[in-house]
């Protein structure tokens, strides 16, 4: 189509614009979440077991509107266990979570700083939750979670999947 006024064209495509977006957002929709995994002191890694899913998880969850990637993990780790992260966290990775969505990620963290302000009471998202020594971790901790403790341990490379 051709469009002698520039101006015309302009307008038409800022109105368009939103509704393809729309429509790619609606039918593609992208997740992302965090994880964490905090060691205390002596080298335990804090682990959830939720209410509604089977197994132990490293704690984390979505990443909220106008909330940084870090902050999320931060809130997360605080929501899910009571923990304080004291100073910085690393970075470990940004992972595909195919087993819930072609369109999820997960970033993962590290922090060996934590601190628990207090035990963390069950209620009605988390059922229990502990501090583990890497060698006894509960029988039912998840895939993906021992996946990520092999590759902090050297045991595994990272494969860019959760």
């Amino acid at each position: 189509m051709d469009f002698p006024d520039a101006t015309l064209k302009q307008r038409l495509g800022r109105a368009i614009t939103p509704l393809f977006m729309l429509r790619a957002r609606l039918l593609r929709p992208m997740t992302f979440g965090v994880r964490i995994a905090g060691f205390d002191e002596s080298g335990r890694v804090f682990l959830v077991k939720h209410t509604y899913v089977p197994g132990w998880y490293l704690p984390g969850g979505a990443v909220d509107p106008g909330e940084t990637v870090e902050q999320a993990a931060r809130r997360e780790a605080m929501e899910e266990g009571n923990l304080v992260v004291d100073g910085p966290m690393d970075l470990r990775g940004i992972y595909q979570n195919h087993e819930v969505s072609v369109r999820d990620h997960v970033a993962f963290y590290v922090a060996r700083n934590v601190s628990q302000t207090a035990p963390r009471l069950p209620d009605r998202e988390i059922a229990d939750s502990g501090f583990f020594e890497l060698d006894a971790l509960p029988q039912d901790a998840t895939g993906a979670t021992r996946r990520r403790l092999d590759e902090l341990s050297g045991a595994r490379q990272p494969d860019g999947y959760w």
